[in-house]
């Protein structure tokens, strides 16, 4: 065969082992009930599937043999292709191993995870910080945990429009919960009044900048509304941290009033996990008392790395953050001049609501076929009747990126 000839069905394939035995295929049963969850999926034309791509820079990816000019990445400061984040994440790497190996409680407590938190609390102004694997590991097991065995007496306050990991925890926490109208400090402060007739304990949860509709919570009420009826504040702060506050380090920053703040390094930090700061006291109870971190290997050496290097860039990164303000205030004008509702954004989350789920495939399928990535969001992740695309800005998106995206739009809405 000479090198021109395509391999022959003996020959090795690409990187695979030259060891390696033929794959078996594994009949699997039936079960009714994925079959019936997926038909009605189906039926309701909300079926989700899985659409592979390649990065190939900051802001492009490949798609099918597409080039798509990316706008629904939450790499909002172009980190995860940063020179210095990618050294640090290779030399870490090359110095410590692939793996962590072990739980933290076991044997996977390195010195680097140590070195890594104490970053974190003094970038953010709190006493103590926790590494977990994923954000939405840390909320829905963190709240669980503080929780703990008083559920019949405690009461779980929520915006309405908090993420689906939050939801999660306060139903496995099995506290009394209600949803408060989404930003409405009024009807907040009604139920605190009513709850702590009620309850011994009262917990007040909420994102800092809301994930889907890009807007901001108003972080000053809830810490004063905290404070007055003895509440514990949880904030997630995930889509804050890195573009928003004091030196890019989120809205929950150096904020006394927070009890709890959760962040996440795998959107402006362009890594991968997540972490909470706290009071060394709850950061003791939730190594003793919380699942999240009792139950799963630490963070690899190679993430450690990356989060640090981003940690480092995020404070001198302020002209980043403000041309990713001004390129988001002029995308949030042009969608509202052209009819679509922005959700009161006020980051670089940037929804143009659209409402039917139809028209809204229609028009992410439109953008493809122009060369954007544009995802559409539709219920259940967002109410029904406000499906939407959601445009992720990075601050490495420039004005022609947002006219050739906008000039798009309007030829499909022509």
């Amino acid at each position: 065969m000479t090198q021109n000839q395509p391999n022959q069905p003996n020959s090795p394939q690409p990187n695979a082992s030259p060891h390696a035995v033929p794959a078996k295929t594994i009949s699997s049963k039936s079960w009714p009930f994925a079959e019936q969850a997926l038909a009605e999926r189906e039926a309701s034309h909300r079926r989700r599937a899985l659409r592979s791509l390649t990065p190939i820079d900051t802001l492009h990816v490949s798609r099918e043999g597409q080039t798509l000019l990316n706008f629904s990445a939450n790499d909002y400061l172009g980190l995860a292709k940063h020179p210095q984040v990618i050294a640090r994440s290779v030399d870490y790497t090359q110095r410590y191993g692939t793996s962590a190996t072990a739980s933290r409680l076991v044997a996977g407590a390195f010195t680097i995870h140590e070195q890594l938190e104490a970053q974190l609390s003094s970038s953010l102004g709190h006493e103590a910080a926790l590494l977990f694997g994923t954000g939405f590991q840390a909320n829905s097991t963190v709240i669980p945990a503080l929780v703990g065995n008083d559920a019949k007496e405690t009461l779980v306050l929520c915006d309405r429009l908090v993420h689906n990991s939050l939801v999660k925890g306060i139903l496995a926490s099995g506290a009394r919960f209600i949803r408060f109208p989404h930003n409405d400090m009024a009807a907040l402060e009604r139920q605190l009044k009513k709850g702590a007739e009620k309850y011994q304990r009262l917990m007040v949860i909420s994102e800092t900048v809301f994930s889907m509709d890009g807007d901001r919570a108003d972080v000053d009420a809830l810490i004063s509304l905290a404070n007055r009826f003895n509440a514990f504040l949880y904030l997630d702060d995930a889509h804050a941290l890195g573009v928003l506050g004091p030196d890019g380090m989120g809205l929950g920053a150096r904020r006394p009033g927070v009890d709890l703040l959760v962040g996440t390094f795998g959107k402006a930090c362009g890594a991968a996990g997540a972490f909470v700061t706290c009071s060394e006291q709850l950061r003791d109870y939730l190594i003793n008392f919380c699942a999240g971190v009792i139950y799963t290997t630490a963070l690899p050496p190679g993430v450690v790395g990356a989060v640090s290097a981003a940690l480092d860039l995020i404070p001198n990164l302020e002209a980043e953050r403000q041309h990713l303000a001004t390129e988001a205030q002029w995308l949030r004008h042009q969608l509202e001049e052209l009819g679509y509702g922005t959700g009161g954004s006020e980051s670089q989350i940037v929804p143009a609501i659209i409402g039917p789920e139809a028209e809204t495939l229609a028009l992410a399928n439109h953008l493809e076929t122009q060369g954007y990535l544009a995802t559409a969001i539709r219920p259940p992740t967002v109410p029904a009747n406000t499906a939407r695309i959601r445009f992720a800005l990075s601050c490495h998106h420039q004005r022609e990126h947002l006219g050739g995206l906008v000039d798009a739009i309007a030829a499909q809405a022509a």
